[in-house]
């Protein structure tokens, strides 16, 4: 990266934005300006280690030159049709993701949240239509601590109060259920049940691992009770774990994937629900759309992105590097951690708060040129791009280690 062109300082823009913008995040007090790779740099030159990711938008990395080329390709091009005509890069881009998650059909969208909403649609179209559920009776059951987005339907079956409060009347249709509990799980399936929509990994919860069986325990109960298996893998998914799908670990296949953010190479906004034919099937034209989903801009980064993942060398580096992050981890436990849960290159870490808050965490490794994100209380989340080199990543926990040991 070369030196930084603007000439505003990082407090000056932070507070231009105060009074035209909706103050809907608290943002770390740093201004990017510039990135490459695993560093971003702010206006005023200082560089930082990405250890967010953009919460798992940027997978592979700021500017990833494949996915740079891909983009500037189609831009010389073209860019939107809309879904009134077709475009020459949609449909094998639909191929290619559909044979990457063993799925058959793509339904291209733009946000996590569109995707999930359109899962909820399809969810319930295919339980009128082919399971028989009464107009307007079908359920779906999700899990409590769970985050879909923040559309008004999406913070309906919210646990989070920050989320609802204020926001409602709330859409009905929808069961909680605790997480990682399948006796449950099989009492809240009945036969209005559309479909069971979970993460895979909860990851706004904290990155919250379920017990070993527990998707396996899922797919079997939902198949037993004739209802749709829905895994939301927008933040757990495209390597992030160490497999193209958190649901791979256990070797599961769900009717429905909802998947964004990393699709999108942290380029453009990509997402999509892949499903079973006889599922999404369910739709014909004129039932659901949007302008820009599927444009030809997204498709063509998003098969990019596709490529990237069918190397394998990003599930490889999550999974190895994985055990760095993890040993790392293991050695703070008892010196601020008070524990923490990982998998691949995705962790939750749970700080004493005698030590201080989540957001007092992540603005002390701020200052030591580390970004991070708190969630709960004192939970910081650590998911750095899959880029990320060993000797960076140790950088990283030894700035943790520092930070905490100066309380």
């Amino acid at each position: 990266m070369t030196a930084a062109v603007h000439t505003r300082s990082s407090a000056d823009l932070i507070s231009a934005e105060e009074p035209v913008l909706a103050h809907n995040y608290h943002p770390l007090p740093v201004v990017v300006a510039r990135a490459e790779g695993t560093w971003v740099e702010d206006v005023e030159g200082r560089r930082y280690l990405d250890m967010l990711a953009g919460y798992s938008a940027l997978n592979f990395g700021h500017r990833h030159p494949a996915l740079i080329e891909a983009a500037h390709r189609q831009l010389e091009r073209l860019t939107l049709t809309s879904r009134a005509f077709h475009n020459d890069k949609l449909a094998e881009f639909a191929q290619r993701l559909a044979r990457l998650t063993g799925l058959d059909m793509v339904l291209p969208m733009n946000t996590g949240a569109e995707a999930v909403e359109s899962g909820i649609k399809v969810a319930r179209k295919w339980a009128y239509d082919v399971k028989g559920v009464p107009a307007d009776r079908a359920t779906i059951v999700v899990a409590a601590e769970n985050f879909h987005g923040r559309t008004t339907t999406i913070v309906s079956f919210s646990t989070d109060e920050t989320a609802r409060a204020g926001f409602g009347p709330f859409t009905p249709g929808f069961r909680i259920v605790p997480y990682n509990d399948l006796a449950a799980l099989e009492a809240a399936v009945d036969d209005t049940t559309a479909a069971v929509l979970l993460e895979p990994i909860q990851g706004e919860a904290g990155v919250v691992i379920p017990d070993e069986g527990y998707l396996t325990g899922v797919r079997e109960l939902t198949r037993r009770k004739g209802c749709l298996f829905i895994a939301d893998e927008i933040q757990s998914g495209l390597g992030r774990t160490g497999r193209t799908l958190a649901v791979e670990h256990e070797s599961v296949v769900p009717d429905m994937l909802l998947l964004g953010k990393a699709l999108g190479g942290g380029i453009v906004p990509v997402s999509a629900v892949v499903a079973r034919r006889d599922v999404l099937g369910v739709l014909r034209p004129g039932e659901h759309g949007s302008t820009f989903g599927g444009n030809p801009l997204a498709a063509a980064v998003g098969t990019a992105v596709v490529d990237l993942l069918e190397t394998g060398e990003f599930q490889r580096r999550a999974t190895e590097l994985g055990v760095v992050l993890r040993d790392g981890l293991s050695e703070l436990v008892g010196k601020g951690v008070l524990g923490f849960r990982a998998r691949g290159l995705w962790a939750g870490v749970d700080i004493d708060p005698v030590f201080g808050t989540g957001r007092e965490i992540s603005e002390r490794l701020m200052r030591e040129g580390v970004l991070v994100k708190d969630t709960h209380g004192s939970t910081i989340r650590l998911a750095p791009p899959l880029t990320i080199t060993g000797d960076e990543l140790s950088g990283a926990l030894g700035a943790l280690e520092k930070v905490l040991t100066r309380g």
